[in-house]
């Protein structure tokens, strides 16, 4: 049977500073992100031959989609290096892998210069960014988790998403600057490329940046104890298969919690011009307004959750949206008023919030550290791919059917399965394995979070440490 201790602290006086330092990197990641779907309309047709703009906006979007269908390749790549190689060097690597791609679109010459070559350089970087996206989600939540607090681990890992809504923001703002200040032809000829550029420069910074970060002392303590057990590397797939319960409880709390925020976070503006009637600009400031709302309810929701536990404020996102769902956008369908629509939007985003806030640490202390990023990021970026980048394809794809209330229903059956795996899981701060260490563990048995999976060693373990578990 295997020994559990105590897991040391992380130095304090670096937690703030660890925490700026992730995700700076990961606002930049996502701010690089975003710019590609922002940016496309004005890109395209420097990329694309035909006269349409639609078929130029489609084969944009074509390529958009293969970054998502890359994430899982990023997540497994780069989960393995981070669990072998040190968070660090990780989170470094996929932030350059971002850099590179952004600098190859800025500098690429159009169509019309260099023929066929345009769109294949367009493709091969966003298939960098598909796998810096990809693995960077692991690797930052769980480093993020790893580095901060016992008692504080939901409030800091929950800048994770923080960051993400930043990015996202940033890259609004950006385009809206830009708009302000070039006319439509300098935006048509080079504008577009300027944020490419800030993205490039940004994450080159970062990268920097990110070397100068802290190790996770779990991870330390993960090597030295591999190397005296004479293990010749730590983790991967054979490794992770041991923990089954754990990559079943990710991929069903990921699923409606992903669906839900590519719904209210980058749809959401399309749905309120095509559907509501409301105004582009409108649906934008209803957007942005929102979303800068949402972003700071990140730490309060995580925060809460160190009070509660996590599973309390998953069931809140799980039962409310599964509850909310078809009526929030029912009733945002027929209504042109922005305040309603502003109103309606907000609710969806506070349900939401249930599921961001903790999305990174409620994995995180699932698994053991040597498999730590590679369990949390390979499930989440398959989710990501397979639901999370087709959720408005599918919206749309609805509408053009016709039958765009099939949609709402969609939605809501995504994040039920969220809820039934929320009832599932057994309260992953009470059964961390951030609180706990092995000096050996051959097995996945004992680190189940999962219902009647966790062994009374653990539970004796946890219960002897009331003062690094938080309390209900």
């Amino acid at each position: 049977m295997s020994t559990h201790t105590a897991a040391p602290n992380p130095p304090k006086s670096r937690v703030v500073s660890n925490v700026v330092k992730g995700c700076l990197g990961n606002l930049i990641e996502w701010f690089d992100w975003f710019v590609y779907a922002s940016f496309s309309i004005y890109f395209a047709k420097s990329f694309f031959p035909a006269d349409d703009l639609t078929a130029q906006l489609l084969a944009a979007a074509s390529i958009f989609a293969v970054g998502f269908l890359m994430r899982p390749l990023g997540g497994w790549l780069l989960g393995m290096y981070a669990d072998r190689f040190g968070r660090r060097n990780a989170l470094a690597v996929s932030v350059l892998l971002m850099g590179a791609g952004s600098l190859m679109i800025a500098l690429s010459p159009s169509y019309q210069t260099i023929g066929i070559a345009a769109p294949i350089i367009l493709l091969l970087a966003r298939l960098l960014q598909g796998l810096s996206v990809g693995g960077e989600f692991g690797s930052s939540a769980t480093y993020l988790s790893e580095i901060s607090t016992p008692g504080r681990r939901g409030f800091y890992s929950s800048f994770q998403y923080v960051s993400i809504i930043m990015g996202q923001l940033s890259a609004l703002l950006l385009m809206i600057l830009l708009q302000n200040i070039l006319t439509e032809e300098q935006m048509y000829a080079y504008g577009w490329r300027i944020p490419f550029v800030v993205g490039a420069v940004a994450g080159l910074a970062v990268m920097l940046l990110r070397r100068g970060m802290d190790e996770s002392d779990h991870y330390k303590e993960e090597q030295t104890r591999a190397k005296a057990d004479g293990q010749k590397q730590v983790g991967g797939l054979r490794a992770l298969a041991k923990y089954p319960k754990q990559l079943a409880a990710v991929f069903g709390l990921a699923l409606g919690g992903t669906v839900a925020f590519y719904v209210y976070t980058s749809y959401m503006q399309k749905y309120m011009v095509n559907t509501s009637g409301i105004s582009k600009e409108d649906a934008a400031m209803i957007s942005f307004i929102a979303l800068f709302i949402f972003m700071l309810l990140q730490p309060i929701a995580g925060a809460l959750s160190d009070k509660i536990g996590r599973r309390k404020i998953m069931l809140f996102f799980s039962i409310g949206g599964t509850i909310a769902t078809v009526p929030l956008l029912t009733m945002l369908s027929h209504t042109s008023n922005v305040f309603a629509a502003f109103g309606l939007m907000m609710v969806g985003l506070v349900f939401v919030t249930g599921y961001t806030s903790l999305s990174a640490i409620i994995k995180a202390e699932m698994f053991p550290t040597k498999v730590r990023a590679l369990g949390v990021g390979l499930p989440h970026a398959i989710v990501a791919a397979l639901f999370g980048g087709t959720a408005e394809p599918v919206a749309l794809a609805l509408k053009q059917a016709g039958v765009e209330s099939m949609f709402f229903w969609y939605v809501t059956g995504c994040i039920a399965l969220t809820m039934l795996a929320a009832f599932m899981v057994k309260e992953p701060s009470k059964n961390s394995q951030l609180d706990l260490r092995r000096p050996s563990d051959a097995t996945g048995t004992t680190s189940d979070t999962v219902a009647d999976s966790t062994t009374d060693t653990a539970q004796a373990a946890a219960s002897e440490q009331p003062e690094l578990v938080p309390t209900k």
